[in-house]
């Protein structure tokens, strides 16, 4: 009614202008009538003064827009001044960080996967090229100092490279960044959860901040500095959730949000299969990992760096020619298998895929301990015991069969594993 009536007002001044145009010499005066509008959002636009309007138009018109201004709200103001609007904005920007995230551990990793591949075969194309000039320098009869000299740099070339691909673990480099791709777009999804079900509070908002900074420090992005270890002393699982909520335990209670006694029993037998089978066969299955890179990564360069000093002895006697001439071409090929194996067979990859499933079962220890504790912030006891069930792999009889399993017999005769996605 309010757009009606503005738009009746446009139109008689519109109309006073047209008149006025076609007859000379006539000043008309007209007297407006204004209606007392009543609205919140609606704002006209500013006329420009035209030839035949009256200087008592032009200030009744102003009057208008002045008090129509006036009278509209900030929308921004409320925003601000209301806490479920306010909590709404900044989900939504932390949401659209967590989306640039995703994108950026995504490219990154795609990025660190081909430094792999491409490293891996440059460095074994150069291996294998001053293997081959060493063979020929062996059995040449004329001056070889050239093949020599080149076979020598190749190797030592070879050498400097492997120290550094075996430092930043390209291929574990990736795997880091797919895992922080399907954590950021995990975190994704349960923010827009939140907005979707409505009504987010300043503790979503705190929640979905923290998780946040947890996974930025949990996977660096930078190299210097920040790496993450990737020869630890001890095989620790991987940690990317916020701990503070250990800080806080609350008294145990069986009252309300579908808990029972039965279903607290379930979730404790499940937490300690969890950490008695899966998290241990992934910690054990890590160390085996690791000391195997550990010894690939010492043996690549070594073998190069015999190869090179073979290489740079090649026909310098005749008593220690064929000496040096065999460790520079055997060692170049041994060199080439270990190279081929550690990081054509992605050892460090596997294991941080060890590390990141044992962390995997920690977060879901922990998860299952803070609601058995935590009884203020516990979530719907049936919808907990579907994402346990979901996330193990299992349909909600085999997670109660499992609980009954380690219940009945001794927590150590259980050989079954809690999960059967890995």
């Amino acid at each position: 009614m309010a757009t009606l009536q503005a738009s009746s007002i446009l139109s008689s001044f519109c109309s006073a202008s047209s008149s006025s145009s076609f007859r000379r010499g006539t000043n008309i005066t007209a007297k407006i009538n204004t209606p007392n509008i009543r609205t919140n959002k609606i704002s006209l636009p500013i006329l420009i003064q035209r030839r035949g309007i009256s200087e008592h138009e032009q200030i009744n018109f102003n009057t208008i827009e002045k008090q129509l201004i006036i009278s509209a709200p900030s929308k921004r103001g409320d925003m601000i001044n209301d806490p479920d609007l306010l909590a709404v904005e900044k989900l939504y920007t932390i949401k659209e960080a967590v989306a640039d995230r995703v994108e950026m551990h995504r490219n990154i990793g795609e990025q660190r996967s081909q430094w792999n591949s491409m490293l891996l075969t440059s460095i074994n194309g150069i291996i294998l090229a001053a293997a081959t000039m060493v063979g020929v320098a062996a059995t040449s009869g004329d001056s070889v100092l050239g093949l020599k000299m080149c076979s020598t740099l190749l190797y030592l070339a070879a050498t400097g490279m492997l120290i550094i691909m075996n430092k930043i673990q390209p291929s574990q480099l990736a795997e880091e960044q797919r895992k922080a791709t399907r954590l950021f777009q995990d975190l994704y999804n349960q923010i827009e959860t939140t907005l979707s079900i409505g009504h987010p509070s300043a503790i979503d908002v705190n929640e979905a901040m923290t998780k946040v900074l947890a996974l930025d420090k949990a996977y660096p992005l930078p190299l210097l500095g920040v790496m993450l270890e990737k020869f630890p002393s001890s095989v620790e699982p991987a940690v990317w959730w916020p701990q503070q909520r250990r800080r806080q335990p609350k008294r145990v209670s069986n009252n309300g949000n579908d808990w029972n006694r039965k279903l607290e029993e379930e979730m404790k037998k499940i937490m300690g299969v969890l950490g008695r089978k899966d998290q241990e066969e992934y910690i054990r299955l890590g160390k085996k990992a690791l000391k195997l890179n550990k010894f690939l990564a010492i043996s690549g360069p070594l073998l190069t760096g015999l190869a090179a000093i073979g290489s740079a002895f090649v026909d310098s006697s005749p008593s220690h020619g064929s000496w040096a001439a065999m460790l520079g071409i055997v060692g170049g090929a041994l060199a080439s298998v270990v190279n081929t194996i550690e990081h054509g067979g992605q050892v460090g990859m596997v294991f941080e895929m060890y590390r990141s499933n044992a962390g995997f079962f920690e977060y879901m220890q922990e998860s299952i301990e803070s609601n058995l504790t935590e009884t203020g912030r516990r979530e719907n006891g049936e919808l907990f015991e579907m994402k346990m069930a979901l996330k193990l792999g299992r349909s909600l009889s085999d997670l109660r069969n499992l609980a009954a399993a380690a219940t009945s017999s001794k927590a150590e005769d259980v050989d079954e594993f809690a999960s059967k996605l890995f």
